[in-house]
């Protein structure tokens, strides 16, 4: 089976791993800040709260800028469930917006059409999350805009997309946003196993995180009611969570971090051989914003189903059954059971409906060879007869 993605460990990873193992910190040591610097200095960005996964770190983000009950969250619901659930965990009430057809990512005119009804009625949202999908980069100047005329704050959800870039800038800058979230699963850019982490150019949103990531407890004499009683003193100020990462964790993430470029170029390198090698199929390759540079974590295909005499499904059968490890990113979120039950309906957002008939996720990972690229491409034109 040739995996739709997969991780890229070396010696040096694993050799970065055990040399915590022996150290005297297996957590809460001085690798975790190491790994914070690390990316921080990578994107851009001015403070970095590691955390062991990117739904944590989605969490503490919303919970940061004040996300709570009474409110709403945005967010597109061509993505994985944690871009909603996020607001859920805080007790606001999560909507979505429609996809642009090109780019599949969160619609700005849909955006900004949804926002004029919402004003009228009174029910803005505090927060839109915008999803880098398959780690092309959303139209962040376009939301930013919106988010200065109706005052909502944005995360984004750039669990795709690491090392890519917005208008030459790295994604993560948060040049257009208040909070930019990472995910490091093993299928990810980059990996720590799991892992993930919420960069921010706000001290005050930074410390927040950091505060939520551990119990909301705080050693900081400062930020404490009354003087300590010595130096084993410390005060839970707010309610937190359990959400730290491990310093083997972090030491993956600090190797990994040493070839992210290598990663990335090499996905440009397999997207730019599959865009040639499908020139001629009833498929529709993944179209890139020229104001974007994709992370590319995913190269999705959408069939022109017109133009095919099989249906989606069994091209995803018959594409299994050769071996070849396809995937669908993503369900649509308002599709859900668990959100069906609060009242969406499927064809609430047509495009993204229209989206999941028809998309197929290829496999593509950093080492991916051209041979195992060509028995994909065949499988797929012996899929679509």
């Amino acid at each position: 089976m040739i995996p739709y993605g997969k991780q890229d460990i070396s010696k040096t990873d694993i050799d970065a791993v055990v040399e915590v193992l022996k150290s005297d910190f297996l957590t809460q040591g001085p690798v975790v800040p190491k790994f914070e610097g690390v990316v921080a200095d990578h994107v851009g960005a001015r403070h970095a709260v590691a955390v062991n996964s990117a739904t944590s770190a989605l969490h503490i983000a919303c919970l940061a800028l004040g996300l709570g009950k009474g409110d709403w969250l945005w967010t597109t619901p061509v993505t994985f469930v944690a871009s909603a659930n996020c607001g859920l965990y805080c007790g606001a009430q999560v909507d979505f917006v429609d996809i642009d057809s090109r780019t599949y990512n969160l619609c700005p005119e849909a955006l900004k059409r949804k926002l004029e009804i919402a004003k009228a009625e009174n029910r803005l949202p505090k927060v839109v999350v915008a999803v880098h999908l398959s780690g092309q980069p959303c139209d962040m100047s376009a939301i930013a805009a919106l988010a200065e005329e109706y005052g909502f704050r944005i995360i984004e959800d750039a669990s795709h997309a690491i090392g890519g870039k917005y208008k030459e800038v790295f994604i993560g800058a948060c040049e257009y946003s208040d909070i930019t979230v990472f995910s490091f699963h093993p299928v990810k850019i980059v990996t720590t196993a799991e892992g993930g982490m919420a960069v921010t150019n706000d001290e005050h949103l930074a410390s927040r995180m950091a505060l939520f990531r551990s119990h909301g407890i705080t050693r900081d004499p400062s930020l404490m009611t009354g003087e300590p009683d010595g130096p084993w003193y410390y005060q839970q100020i707010d309610l937190g969570f359990n959400y730290r990462m491990t310093e083997m964790q972090a030491a993956l993430g600090v190797s990994q971090m040493q070839r992210l470029d290598q990663f990335v170029a090499r996905r440009h390198e397999l997207a730019a051989r599959y865009d040639e090698l499908l020139a001629d199929s009833p498929v529709i390759t993944p179209w890139q914003h020229p104001d974007g540079y994709s992370g590319l974590h995913l190269y999705v295909i959408r069939l022109q189903l017109d133009k095919i005499p099989v249906t989606h499904r069994e091209v995803f059968d018959r594409l299994r059954s050769h071996g070849i490890g396809v995937n669908l990113h993503y369900i649509p979120v308002h599709t859900q059971p668990f959100y069906q039950s609060m009242g969406f309906e499927e064809e609430d957002f047509p495009k993204a409906m229209a989206y999941y008939r028809e998309a197929i996720s290829l496999p593509m990972f950093h080492g991916m060879s051209e041979s195992q690229q060509d028995e994909v491409v065949r499988a797929l034109e012996r899929s679509l007869l």
